[in-house]
């Protein structure tokens, strides 16, 4: 691609530019993080038409290679990839101070026109570029000053920041950067498994362990016929606004009903959620470690009701066989909604389908239990033979960022594919 004078007009090529976040920070395992990241950047961009996608100097350059490539879009997408701490929409152009200022004034046409005040960054990353930094940011702003005759100067708090990078093969001239989804790459930390509701905290909580860079699969139990047909799509909408930031889920479904029914015939009713739950980590440990996690999520909150007790909280972790992580542990509610609100399952979470955690809630739970006492209740269960069948009637299902397709689809395991 050559950027060339046409008249009034200069030809250039609009790309996209991303930062690095916390990659920035890596040692000599840097290169096994970025390859990951380019990897989650090539998935999300699927569909879109041809890009190429390359990275130097903790910035990664998405070029579309034909004309049908729906670069917009690909910039939606691409603000959701964890891993990435800013991006731009840029134009690329020819290394030659000649085409950079035209340029610039007719790419930055749309912001400039509407702003009052600018000021003008440069970053020569190629040294061999005649012009040091402050030449360029002088000859910029005065070709845009005479562009737009109204702006004035601000370098403290422009309305508009317009940064040149000279770089090995282009020169790169873009507006102010926007906030990327930060954290770290989809499964450079590892994989754990979430235990997924309807509600609010759990989808918040899958969402901020991705962003640690865990690579998500989902555990979720139904009870039918006492939940429905709406509870499961509301659990398959929440997942699909994770998987955004994540990228695919695994969602695997299992049957809880008949250990609910045999926990409320045979256990006393203040220890029934405790009992539930501890069923619950038995049956995520055995997925987890099928899929290979190391770990599990969930969405519990210090107080927030009486099964997140302290001592509660140590009654079920002892029927876990991994470590469980709770990102929201210490966190206020109106932390989590608001974190809810802004990845897009807060709206989702209040639809009025109950999961299975309503299914006979006893009105006094216990709130301060002893592991023993625990262990006694669930002695009169066939725990073993509860967990066998449980895990023996599960559906698998892959969710993605547009959506899932509806679970009634799929019934006796294999694959529910939501989309792209």
């Amino acid at each position: 691609m050559n950027a060339m004078k046409t008249g009034s007009s200069v030809l250039m090529k609009e790309i996209i530019l991303l930062k690095h976040g916390e990659l920035a920070l890596k040692g000599l395992n840097r290169h096994t993080f970025e390859e990951l990241l380019m990897k989650s950047i090539r998935r999300r961009l699927a569909g879109l038409g041809r890009f190429g996608v390359t990275t130097a100097q903790s910035t990664v350059t998405v070029e579309p290679l034909e004309e049908s490539a729906d670069t917009a879009q690909a910039f939606e997408r691409l603000k959701c990839v964890f891993g990435i701490a800013g991006l731009s929409r840029a134009a690329a152009v020819e290394k030659d101070i000649g085409v950079i200022l035209p340029a610039a004034c007719e790419y930055m046409r749309g912001e400039l026109s509407a702003a009052r005040t600018f000021k003008v960054e440069a970053k020569r990353a190629d040294k061999k570029f005649p012009l040091a930094s402050p030449e360029i940011c002088r000859l910029t702003g005065e070709a845009l000053l005479g562009a737009y005759p109204h702006l004035t100067v601000d370098v403290h708090d422009p309305d508009v920041t317009v940064t040149v990078e000279i770089r090995d093969e282009y020169a790169f001239i873009h507006g102010s950067q926007q906030k990327g989804a930060g954290g770290m790459p989809s499964g450079s930390a590892g994989k754990a498994a979430v235990l997924i509701s309807g509600g609010i905290d759990s989808p918040v909580a899958a969402w901020m362990m991705a962003k640690r860079g865990l690579e998500l699969v989902a555990v979720h139990f139904a009870s039918p016929p006492y939940t429905g047909e709406m509870a499961l799509q509301k659990v398959f909408d929440l997942l699909s606004r994770v998987a955004r930031y994540s990228g695919r889920i695994t969602l695997f479904v299992v049957p809880f009903a008949e250990i609910q029914e045999h926990i409320r015939d045979c256990c006393h009713k203040e220890l029934f959620t405790l009992v539930m739950r501890r069923f619950m980590m038995r049956i995520a440990s055995d997925i987890a470690a099928e899929e290979h996690c190391g770990a599990l999520i969930t969405g519990e909150s210090v107080g927030q009701v009486a099964s997140q007790t302290i001592q509660a909280i140590a009654c079920t972790d002892a029927a876990a066989r991994l470590p469980v992580f709770r990102p929201l542990i210490g966190m206020d509610k109106e932390d989590v909604i608001s974190i809810a609100r802004r990845i897009g399952t807060f709206d989702i979470s209040t639809l009025p389908y109950e999961d299975c955690c309503t299914v006979f809630t006893p009105k006094h739970p216990r709130t301060r239990p002893q592991i023993a006492l625990v262990e006694k209740a669930e002695e009169p269960l066939d725990v073993d033979g509860l967990v066998g069948r449980a895990l023996a009637g599960k559906t698998v299902h892959a969710v993605h960022a547009r959506g899932a397709a509806a679970p009634a689809a799929e019934r006796n395991g294999g694959t529910l594919d939501g989309g792209l």
